[in-house]
């Protein structure tokens, strides 16, 4: 756990994990506490199929916040669809009418949870790991090819692939910096 780090996806290649490190990485997530049994969060996995259509969202998500956006920026929104060997989306229910006791908070924490087993658990198999998001979790594109319901939001995605190329490990905070007794 003490050499996990966050991994960009523009830092990681091929290979990928195969399908059954695909289905280990998820049945990981779903060891993550969960108040109510009530599932708030769910991925889709991006398939190699589904790259260009992700891609193309990618655009649409830069030219509505930006409409005059060039054809290099577009091309590089594009990209991001291609890193990285595996990559999902993470979406939460804060909210729904099934279980309005839960609340939000506790709804973001499982996902939290659910995406630090899988990040350690990537680590684990050898892979490096990493989350991503950026303005176009709020797009009407994105929120249109993931068929997002109107209760369902884009928290980030998890990127997992062989590290091409390390980056320096941070320093870490050390406990007396975020801990204090009562």
């Amino acid at each position: 756990m003490r050499k996990r780090q966050q991994t960009s996806p523009k830092r990681l290649g091929e290979p990928g994990p195969d399908a059954g490190q695909v289905r280990e990485l998820f049945t990981a997530a779903a060891q993550a506490p969960d108040h109510g049994l009530i599932l708030p969060w769910r991925f889709v996995h991006v398939s190699d199929a589904g790259r260009q259509r992700l891609g193309e969202a990618f655009v649409q998500a830069l030219l509505e916040r930006d409409p005059d956006a060039t054809a290099q920026q577009r091309s590089e929104a594009r990209a991001k669809a291609a890193r990285a060997p595996f990559l999902a989306l993470a979406i939460a229910r804060p909210h729904d009418d099934a279980s309005p006791e839960i609340p939000p908070r506790e709804r973001l924490v499982s996902l939290g949870c659910a995406l630090q087993n899988m990040l350690l658990l990537a680590h684990a198999q050898g892979f490096g790991a990493g989350l991503v998001s950026g303005q176009a979790m709020e797009s009407r594109a994105l929120r249109d090819l993931f068929r997002l319901a109107d209760n369902e939001q884009a928290v980030c995605f998890i990127a997992v692939g062989t590290v091409a190329k390390a980056k320096t490990s941070r320093v870490r905070p050390s406990p007396v910096d975020f801990v204090e007794t009562l």
